[in-house]
């Protein structure tokens, strides 16, 4: 029986399974959104709840517990400014996990971890209208030929 053990294993050492998961949360936190598959998903969902709530608590001590984690300034900075305090009044649940669909090449499912609350940040494309062109043919002839 599995009691008290938390978390998956995913076939890994516990040393590459920690810089996975490091590796992971700082691309999400680079680009807001990463497509993998469903388990590492799942634990990454895990590991970057943790550290969004070491941002809202915004002391000393959870910056540096954040910056043994992330390890880099720049992105420690864009976590305690920009990102905790877009979930200052939420209580947990800061990322959301949707199935994406199958890997080509082995079936594994995949989904699409990203923060909550991004709809608001990323702009919607414009479309461009297309300027209106005469139509060809008829009108062209008609203006040559009389």
């Amino acid at each position: 029986m599995r009691h008290l053990n938390q978390g998956r294993k995913l076939n890994r050492t516990s040393a590459h399974r920690k810089a996975l998961f490091r590796n992971m949360f700082v691309a999400l936190l680079r680009s807001g959104r990463i497509r993998t598959t469903d388990a590492k998903a799942k634990e990454l969902k895990r590991v970057a709840d943790r550290m969004v709530t070491l941002g809202k608590r915004g002391d000393l001590a959870a910056r540096r517990r954040a910056f043994d984690f992330i390890r880099s300034h720049q992105l420690v900075k864009r976590l305690f400014d920009e990102l905790a305090p877009r979930f200052n009044g939420r209580n947990g649940g800061y990322t959301r996990v949707v199935k994406f669909g199958f890997r080509r090449g082995d079936a594994a499912p995949l989904s699409i971890i990203e923060f909550v609350g991004g709809e608001e940040q990323t702009k919607p494309k414009k479309r461009r209208r297309r300027k209106e062109q005469p139509a060809e043919g008829g009108e062209q002839r008609a203006a040559a030929g009389a």
